[in-house]
């Protein structure tokens, strides 16, 4: 059984409105493109996805080599957590099989989006985290309509890449729904992570900070 819940954090402060109107404005593009062609989205919301985690990794480790402190661990999880979202984007590259246009704007959205959260990151760690946070709040929402629509029919529960058998461990007779239940628990736990994390620049509790 999974313990999966949908969470909102309620945006109060203005780092959190501004965190907040970014990660819509990123929804409502992605909409544009895709709407409800529900792989196909998660093809462009896992490229995004795969970015912060690599961007916040590498400032934290050129602040640690700067300031000469240990970073607690901050590295290595927000690397993994990269590693994680490249993994799902592999997983549905496979079951999407987009064409190489569509590549093409994986691509230009990637690098956009690795410039934009890079600015954002250096301007302010903590709405970049809560950036995260809400983006993988939208993310949780998407694959549980996802979820739904392999439920009722509309979308096919066809047998699951062999890539995301193997990553995950699943039976070999896994099937899609079984994918997404699996992709989904992970973007709760990077949702839950990032909001801490922007929790913890707001209590200055970073180990950059530290003594």
């Amino acid at each position: 059984m999974s313990d999966f819940e949908l969470k909102h954090k309620t945006a109060a402060k203005l780092s959190e409105h501004v965190a907040y109107k970014i990660t819509q404005c990123l929804k409502f593009l992605l909409n544009i493109f895709y709407g409800r062609k529900y792989a196909k989205r998660a093809v462009i919301l896992e490229t995004i996805a795969a970015v912060p985690g690599m961007v916040a990794g590498m400032f934290n480790h050129l602040k640690a080599l700067r300031r000469m402190k240990d970073d607690e661990g901050w590295i290595r999880e927000l690397l993994d957590e990269a590693e994680n979202e490249r993994m799902h984007l592999m997983i549905f590259l496979d079951i999407a099989k987009p064409s190489w246009v569509e590549r093409t704007l994986v691509l230009l959205g990637q690098g956009a989006f690795i410039v934009v959260y890079s600015m954002i990151y250096v301007l302010s760690s903590k709405i970049a985290h809560r950036v995260v946070g809400y983006f993988e709040e939208e993310a949780c929402k998407s694959y549980t309509e996802y979820l739904g629509k392999i439920d009722c029919g509309e979308v096919e529960n066809v047998a699951a890449p062999k890539i995301a058998v193997d990553y995950y461990q699943l039976a070999p007779n896994a099937k899609l729904r079984d994918v997404i239940v699996k992709i989904r628990e992970d973007e709760a736990k990077h949702r839950d992570r990032n909001h801490s994390f922007a929790d913890a620049y707001e209590r200055q509790e970073l180990p950059a900070h530290q003594h």
